[in-house]
Order: C-alpha cells, then sequence, then structure tokens
C-alpha cells in the first residue's frame, strides 16, 4: 500500500511539475471577476503585483486560514502583493450566504481587508472562466479539489504556483513562491 501511495505522490508531484511547465499558455491578467460590492475587478489591475488567488467558504473546515491569508496581505502588501478570495458553493454548499453576509463574516471574523469577489464557481460545468482556463491549462491535478485551493499569480499575470487547500497560507511553500515572485 505505501508503494501505491509513494506512485500516486510521485504522479501528482510530476503533474504539479508540468503545471509550471505550462503556465505560461494560462495569463491572469486575461480575466475579471466582480468585486463582492458589484464592481469589475479586472485581474489586470495588478500588473505588476504578486497575487495570491484563492477559493474561499465561510463554513469549511479550513475557513480558519483566513486568518493566514490576512496575515500574508499584511505582511506582504506593501511589497506588491494581494490577496483576491472568491468566494464559492462549489464544495459541500459551505457558502450558503449572500455576498453582504460574506463580506461582513470575513470583516468580522478575520479582519479581512483583501479583495474578495463575488461568490463565483470554481469547478463543475460552468466554472468561472479563469478557473475553467486554469483547469484546462494546466490539468486536473491543479484544478481545485476544494475550498481555499491557491495559485500564486507573478506581477506579468503567469499563473506560476499552486497549492491544494491542504498548504497553509503560512507555509514556507506559499511564502517562499510569493518572495521568489515580488517586483524588484
Amino acid at each position: 500500500m505505501k508503494f501505491l501511495a509513494c506512485i500516486f505522490c510521485a504522479c501528482l508531484l510530476a503533474v504539479h511539475a508540468y503545471a509550471d511547465d505550462a503556465s505560461d499558455k494560462l495569463n491572469a491578467h486575461d480575466f475579471t471577476f466582480t468585486s463582492i460590492t458589484g464592481e469589475p475587478l479586472p485581474l489586470s489591475s495588478y500588473k505588476g503585483k504578486v497575487v495570491l488567488l484563492v477559493n474561499t467558504a465561510s463554513e469549511c473546515g479550513f475557513t480558519g486560514q483566513y486568518g493566514g491569508l490576512q496575515n500574508l496581505y499584511e505582511t506582504y502588501k506593501d511589497k506588491g502583493f494581494v490577496v483576491i478570495a472568491t468566494p464559492s458553493n462549489d464544495f459541500g454548499g459551505q457558502e450558503p450566504g449572500e455576498e453582504a453576509e460574506i463580506k461582513e463574516f470575513c470583516e468580522t471574523k478575520y479582519q479581512v481587508s483583501f479583495p474578495l469577489t463575488e461568490k463565483v464557481s470554481v469547478n463543475g460545468d460552468t466554472p468561472h472562466p479563469f478557473y475553467a482556463a486554469a483547469r484546462d491549462t494546466m490539468g486536473w491535478a491543479a484544478a481545485p479539489k476544494w475550498n481555499f485551493h491557491k495559485y500564486i499569480i507573478a506581477p506579468d499575470g503567469q499563473v506560476v504556483d499552486w497549492f491544494s487547500s491542504w498548504v497553509e497560507p503560512s507555509s514556507e511553500r506559499i511564502t517562499s513562491s510569493i518572495e521568489a515572485h515580488l517586483p524588484k
């Protein structure tokens, strides 16, 4: 059984490495979200910054990661970094609220001050165009499997890394990737 687990892990790492190589085909600056308050939120407005794009949910076992995301934002925001949360109800119905409720929850419970988008779908038949392009370009392994899946977008708009829900915002893997891509 350990052998099969090792093979599975090796396959995921290989796919992750492939995703890094294939990411030059996906430019996040080509996509626009809608902010949680209804205004257009083009990712191109973050040219020159590193973006951590995260699909989120308020009633998930990973919801506590909002605190880590806010800490990351506070640590790096003056160095050319931003977190953007994309609430989604795709996994287990864990984001049932309306936009105003989500915004209030994030600001009150976790003091979130980074941008939030309106609720979007991140998988299934009709995901937001960014998530569809990420899946199609970077492969199945790079697509969200649950809430709090993370993508790092370089200042030029290239999607350069991704992390599963299990990877905490404070992990060295994430902070190293952010630091490697911060504007000089």
